[in-house]
C-alpha cells in the first residue's frame, strides 16, 4: 500500500478526524482555550504529522459517543478502552496504555473489599457507554449497575441518590474525594483497561497494521512516555 492509498483508507475526507472522549479524565482534559487538550489531543496530533494530514478534533462527553462517532465512520479514529462489546463496529490497535478501575464508597461504609460489592441490595453508579459500564455489566450478578451520562457526573449522582458504589478510573474518583470529603477507594483494583486506538470495523486491515507499527515507534522511541511526563498523566501505565 502506498502512503496516499493508506492515507485514503486512514482519512477519506482527507482529514484526520479524531473523537476525543472529554469524559476520560486521564486522556484527556479541557485548556484554558475551551478546547481539549491532554495525552489522547498530543497523540492524534503526532498520528496527523506522521501521516501529513491536517487534523479535526471532534469533542464528545462519553465514550458511548466516541463509540458512536468512530462506529458510524463520522470519525476516522477514537481512543477506547478495547471491550469485546466494541469489536463489532470498532476495529482495535494494540494497546498503547492500561487504565485501572476502581469502586469509591463512603469512609463509614460496611464495604471493605471487593467481593463485597456484588450483593444483592448494592447499587453501582457507573458512566453510561463506558469500559466500566460493558464490564460491569458482564460481571455484576447481584448488584444493580445505574448509568449516569458521564464519568465525572458518577460520585455526585451516587452521593445525591445514596448509593453504595461508585466505579471509575482512579484519577476521576481520587478528585471527587478532594471535592468531597468523607469517601474512601476500596483497596484493590477491580479491573485493568488496556487503551487501544480505534477506527470504522470497514476499513481497510493495513490500517491498523500501520497504526500498530506507529505505536510500537512511539513506544520505542519514549515519545508515549514523554508525552505522559508533559501531560502529568496519573492512573495510565504503559502495557
Amino acid at each position: 500500500m502506498t502512503d496516499d492509498d493508506l492515507n485514503a483508507a486512514l482519512a477519506p475526507t482527507g482529514t484526520l478526524r479524531v473523537a476525543i472522549n472529554t469524559g476520560n479524565a486521564i486522556l484527556t482534559r479541557p485548556a484554558t482555550d475551551g478546547q481539549p487538550a491532554g495525552i489522547s489531543v498530543d497523540l492524534a496530533r503526532a498520528l496527523a504529522a506522521w501521516r501529513w494530514l491536517p487534523l479535526q478534533l471532534l469533542s464528545v462527553p462519553n465514550a458511548a459517543a466516541s463509540v458512536a462517532l468512530v462506529s458510524d465512520g463520522h470519525a476516522d479514529l477514537g481512543f477506547f478502552a478495547v471491550d469485546p462489546a466494541r469489536a463489532a463496529t470498532v476495529a482495535f490497535t494494540d494497546p498503547w496504555v492500561l487504565i485501572e478501575g476502581w469502586y469509591l464508597v463512603r469512609q463509614n461504609s460496611p464495604i471493605t473489599a471487593l467481593d463485597q460489592v456484588d450483593r444483592p441490595g448494592i447499587r453501582i453508579a457507573v458512566g453510561r457507554g463506558s469500559a466500566y459500564d460493558l464490564h460491569l455489566s458482564r460481571k455484576i450478578a447481584s448488584a444493580t449497575l445505574e448509568r449516569v451520562t458521564t464519568s465525572q457526573e458518577v460520585v455526585d449522582f451516587a452521593l445525591r441518590e445514596g448509593f453504595e458504589v461508585a466505579a471509575g478510573i482512579r484519577q476521576q474518583l481520587e478528585a471527587d474525594q478532594r471535592r468531597h470529603p468523607g469517601l474512601r477507594l476500596l483497596p484493590e483494583r477491580f479491573m485493568v483497561i488496556p487503551q487501544a486506538l480505534g477506527i470504522p470495523a470497514g476499513r481497510d486491515a493495513s490500517v491498523v497494521a500501520a497504526l500498530n507499527a506507529f505505536l510500537s515507534d512511539a513506544r520505542q522511541t519514549g515519545m508515549i512516555a514523554g508525552l505522559m511526563t508533559r501531560n502529568s498523566t496519573q492512573g495510565a501505565v504503559l502495557p
